[in-house]
Order: C-alpha cells, then structure tokens, then sequence
C-alpha cells in the first residue's frame, strides 16, 4: 500500500519512521510518502492561507496549494487514490472503515489547519477520486496531523505482515467481520508473575481448558462493553449484530446491570 501524507509540518510524522509502521516501510510493505504543502504554494511568503469570505475568526487554507498538491499526489482522473481529510466536521472513524482502507491501493491524507480547507477542494476532488471526511473523536485538535497518525497506524497494522502475529487483529477491540471481539471491546489480559503485589492471575487463565479460556475472555469482553461503551452493548443487543449474541452472552449482559429487553431477549 501506499500512504501519502500532505502537510505544512512534515516532521510531525517522524514517527511513522519507528516501531511496525518503520519496520513495514522499511521491509516494503507500505510506501510512506510526506509532502510539505508550501511546495506547492506561490509568492515570496509561500503562503498557504488567507482571511476567510464573509467574516470571522481564523484563517482558512487556500485552495489553489491544495488543487496543485492534490494533481500531483493523487495524479489525474480517475485516480486510484481514496483521499482521506480529518475534520471535526467529518464521520466518525472507526475499525471497520480502517479494515476497509487497509483493502486500498493508495491513500492520501490532506492535513488541514486554521478553520480548514477551503471547501472547493474538497468538492473538486470529490469528482475525480473518493472521499472520506473523517473526525476520531468529539474535541477540536490543533490540526489534522495528530488524527492523520491515528489513522494511518490502525490501517497500517492492518496490512499482511505488518503484525508479528496475523490472528491479534481479529481478538483486538472492536474486532471486525465474525471475530471474537466482534462489536466488543476486549476484556483484560495478564502475564507473569502469576503473583503479583497479592494479586492473581484468574484461575481459568492457568486451567490449560481452552474452551473455558475462551468462554472467560468472552464473559470479560461483554462485562468491559456493558460498562464502558454501553452503546455498543445495545448495538450488540438489539440491532442485526444481536445475531452474535446466545444466551449465555445475554445473561453476562444482564449481570452486569445491562438492560437488556424482553424483545432482545427473543432474538
């Protein structure tokens, strides 16, 4: 895969060049790519920005640096590239979006500052390329290069080879398709000592009974999503993907003060 990354601060993504996104890049199985914005801005002040119409506060970034930017990333229509724009304003990101991305050939992440991007540019783009305008969370950060890192680590885990083990994936939080942790957070997970400050390691984890083990991890996952995300536990419940919940799975739920509905119960 390869990711390109559009911005007026490159060096905020040195650490892309470390840990697994280093170690794939430099193995070949992802093609990082940054780009400094003003390479394509004019002037002697290789400005990016100006005042915005209509009024107000902040500066918003300009649209002709973007345009000539986005023509040589992301090359002519049609181009093969998804481009990618953090924004408070965007769709919630998610795993299942990031496992989508990690199916893609190419990926561009525009950077945006001030009061954003200069909408055209968007909308232009829209024409000759898909578009995802994307938020990871409810609060207003700086820019789009904090969320642009978020993003490309967890499509970028995603890609083969990038994980030392290819099943952590599918047992992470949030795990898609038919995993185990599918619409679950995962529940707690421990190592050696098995004693530790008078703190033991749960009995079942040291049972060697596999399908007990499994059945526990489960059991946790539920507990964890009940009272952390209960959203995703009345997601589970009720929706389509309450398909993936047996019996047993209803009664973790309920235990752990869950609301779960007579209706739900039926399913």
């Amino acid at each position: 895969m390869r990711v390109d990354i559009i911005t007026i601060f490159p060096d905020y993504f040195t650490p892309l060049s470390v840990s697994l996104l280093g170690k794939a890049a430099s193995r070949g199985d992802i093609d990082l790519q940054v780009h400094d914005l003003r390479t394509w801005a004019h002037g002697v002040h290789r400005a990016v920005d100006d005042a915005p119409f209509g009024g107000g506060p902040g500066m918003v970034m300009s649209p002709e640096p973007w345009g000539e930017a986005l023509d040589t990333v992301a090359g002519p229509a049609p181009a093969p590239a998804r481009l990618v724009v953090p924004t408070p304003a965007g769709v919630p990101f998610t795993q299942a979006m990031a496992a989508d991305w990690a199916r893609c050939g190419s990926l561009v992440f525009a950077c945006g500052r001030y009061e954003g991007i200069d909408a055209r540019v968007v909308d232009e783009a829209r024409e000759r390329m898909p578009v995802d305008e994307v938020s990871i969370g409810d609060y207003v950060l700086s820019g789009g290069e904090p969320a642009v890192l978020v993003m490309v680590d967890a499509v970028g885990r995603l890609l083969p080879g990038v994980l030392g083990n290819a099943d952590s994936a599918a047992d992470d939080s949030f795990g898609a398709g038919d995993g185990p942790m599918a619409g679950l957070l995962e529940g707690p997970a421990y190592t050696r000592p098995r004693v530790w400050r008078g703190r033991e390691v749960p009995p079942v984890l040291l049972s060697g009974d596999h399908a007990a083990i499994a059945r526990w991890r489960r059991d946790q996952a539920l507990r964890r999503t009940a009272a952390h995300r209960p959203d995703l536990a009345a997601r589970l419940a009720a929706g389509p993907a309450g398909e993936r919940l047996d019996a047993r799975d209803r009664k973790v739920l309920i235990d752990a003060g869950f609301p779960i509905t007579a209706e739900d119960m039926a399913h």
